[in-house]
């Protein structure tokens, strides 16, 4: 049910409200009060199954509200590093599935290697991924495959599964602060499933190819990070990593278009981020 409908189905309810205060006199101005916060509460309800691109982009901005007011991400300050990074970012969201949202990427100040992404089009990439990524086509994939959930409504779908499994949502919906709530506690404590990576990693190369990086990145950051001694990167935890989703994208490039396309010189990558976050590499 639409936003609208809502809005109609309040006045409708409004209008029964006033008519029986009005034929039975004993409404007490308390009551009246009482019956008009629910009213407006049941304006703010959602229904998840049939969200808006503007109602999941204003609730990804609320999100990314909450995440910088509790501490939970740090921006990096350097306006060059950031400027790239959103060069990069813009340029796969033009070329995804899901061109039409607003997307916003964001240099995030901490040497874990993670990537984040939440609804709206909010993406989050820490200081310790731009360091690890050899060039930008390795950069480019990562972004490309946080896209890939955004394109893919998968954090909407999550709130949806896990709302509905614990009772959570009622048969109209969500009120707005409780899928704010809800995102924040999935996006730190639940992983995505092993069919949304897959699903995010194929839907991330088909976009890393039409934005016209070559699609070795996609493969060589991945194997990178498996290759990585002691305790695993923060990236694996929340994006389990398996030598399956690696064969899987290798079997999907064709030999020769490996190495097509554009990012793959670490000269030029370093350049740009070199002098942006110089204790990092």
């Amino acid at each position: 049910m639409g936003f609208r409908r809502y809005q109609s189905f309040a006045a409708w309810i409004l209008t029964v409200v006033l008519t029986t205060t009005v034929t039975v006199g004993v409404a007490s101005p308390a009551g009246a009060q009482s019956w008009m916060n629910l009213l407006l509460q049941g304006l703010q309800v959602i229904q998840l199954s049939n969200l808006s691109d503007q109602q999941e982009v204003r609730l990804g901005q609320q999100i990314n509200q909450q995440l910088y007011q509790r501490g939970e991400f740090r921006p990096h300050g350097d306006r060059q590093l950031q400027g790239y990074i959103d060069e990069i970012g813009q340029r796969l969201a033009r070329t995804s599935s899901r061109p039409n949202i607003p997307y916003t990427f964001q240099v995030v100040d901490d040497r874990r290697i993670n990537a984040f992404a939440t609804m709206g089009g909010f993406v989050y990439i820490n200081t310790g991924l731009i360091a690890a990524a050899e060039n930008e086509a390795e950069l480019a994939s990562v972004i490309a495959h946080e896209i890939a959930h955004i394109a893919d409504r998968d954090a909407v779908t999550r709130m949806r599964d896990v709302g509905l499994s614990q009772g959570l949502i009622s048969a109209a919906g969500m009120r707005e602060n409780n899928i704010v709530q809800m995102a924040m506690q999935l996006g730190f404590n639940l992983p995505m499933s092993r069919e949304d990576e897959l699903n995010a990693d194929a839907m991330g190369l088909r976009n890393l190819v039409r934005a016209g990086y070559a699609p070795a990145g996609m493969v060589s950051f991945m194997e990178k990070l498996q290759r990585q001694s002691g305790a695993a990167p923060e990236f694996l935890s929340s994006h389990p990593l398996t030598q399956n989703r690696i064969t899987s994208l290798q079997r999907s490039i064709p030999p020769q278009y490996l190495y097509q396309g554009d990012g793959l010189d670490s000269q030029a990558y370093s350049r740009r981020i070199g002098r942006q976050v110089p204790t990092l590499r």
